[in-house]
């Protein structure tokens, strides 16, 4: 039977808990990925909360980070998702995604809707990947594709 979450304490214990057996045994979101046999960009969501995993996966997953049977359960029911609580993110690294939208997001919004038209890009049947790549110019450069069904409004 298939279960959801209502308050998001709970993942968040279990996230904060995965993470810090992660740490413990030294392990990478890939290596953690590679044993739920999903993306690491899934299997990380999931552990942190976002996403429910497979039975399957959440049964690797518990085993390898070392969590005990109730972290199985939870692993595989639906979250309240959310990470970021209300307000301007204060971490770094999330407020420039906040800030990439705040300058892009309009622009995004313009062309989504012209190539498109009216309708939104799903963000549960969607894809994520981060790669790192050389910068031509000297340094790295971060590519993140985020990649979403684009659903149609429909009128009713």
């Amino acid at each position: 039977m298939v279960h959801a979450q209502f308050d998001p304490a709970a993942r968040q214990a279990l996230a904060a808990q995965a993470v810090a057996a992660k740490t413990r045994r030294n392990l990478s979101w890939q290596q953690i990925a590679d044993t739920s046999g999903l993306s690491v960009a899934f299997t990380t969501a999931a552990v942190l909360g976002q996403h429910a995993l497979p039975k399957a996966s959440a049964k690797a997953v518990a085993e390898l980070l070392g969590l005990d049977e109730d972290a199985v359960m939870l692993l595989q029911t639906i979250p309240a998702r959310g990470s970021i609580p209300g307000g301007i993110p204060t971490d770094p690294t999330i407020y420039r995604f906040y800030e990439m939208l705040q300058v892009y997001g309009t622009t995004l919004k313009a062309l989504v809707h012209e190539e498109f038209g009216d309708g939104i890009i799903s963000a549960i049947n969607f894809r994520l990947d981060v790669k790192k790549v050389a910068d031509p110019e000297g340094g790295e450069r971060a590519v993140i594709t985020l990649d979403g069904k684009y659903l149609p409004t429909k009128p009713f």
